[in-house]
């Protein structure tokens, strides 16, 4: 028998099934059936809980949007150092990708979409608080020494979100999301030593 679950643990249970299914499927491809049949239920008890499948989608992202800034954090705050904070969100959110590489997926297929929507209001509330968690350790290393005065924030916050964007589309290009560990090491030491070295 299925197990009764809360309305909370089904929709968590929905939105797992919803973000491990875009790992194979393009996201625009993925019915509520599928969903459904992932999880062991019906069509129709998925939309007792969510009414549309952008619904689902939007509930998606903001799991992403909060994990993956969580995990950002807490890797900011156990460093002490401006940089080691630094080198420490970069290695959470490639791990993030690896972990659930159904993320970048769907995060890619809504900003091709060329109408606004909540879902890509939930891309950007992740950038900005991103960019805002960035800035701040920025501006903590300049104020230590450990990163130059002249340090263009702006420019380093943009750099650092391009490279693992970088390294999450060669994944996808390849299909070896794993891959990316062996390779941000070496971009990562690349990007350092450049903000360490700015004018």
């Amino acid at each position: 028998m299925q197990t009764r679950l809360t309305t909370e643990e089904r929709q968590a249970e929905i939105v797992a099934a919803a973000l491990k299914l875009a790992q194979e499927i393009s996201p625009v491809s993925i019915t509520t059936s599928d969903i459904a049949t992932a999880i062991g239920i019906t069509q129709g008890a998925v939309f007792k809980h969510f009414p549309t499948k952008d619904a689902i989608w939007l509930a998606t992202m903001k799991w992403v949007r909060e994990r993956l800034l969580l995990k950002l954090d807490e890797a900011a705050r156990s460093e002490t150092s401006a940089v080691r904070a630094l080198e420490g969100m970069f290695h959470a959110h490639v791990a993030f990708v690896i972990a659930h590489p159904g993320a970048p997926r769907i995060i890619f297929h809504e900003l091709q979409q060329p109408a606004d929507s909540l879902i890509k209001q939930e891309v950007r509330a992740l950038l900005q608080a991103y960019r805002q968690l960035l800035l701040g350790q920025f501006k903590a290393g300049m104020k230590t020494g450990e990163l130059p005065v002249g340090l263009d924030q702006e420019a380093a916050a943009t750099l650092i979100v391009g490279i693992v964007q970088g390294l999450v589309m060669q994944s996808m290009l390849t299909g070896k999301p794993a891959a990316m560990k062996a390779q941000a090491e070496c971009v990562l030491a690349i990007y350092l030593r450049g903000i360490r070295a700015a004018p």
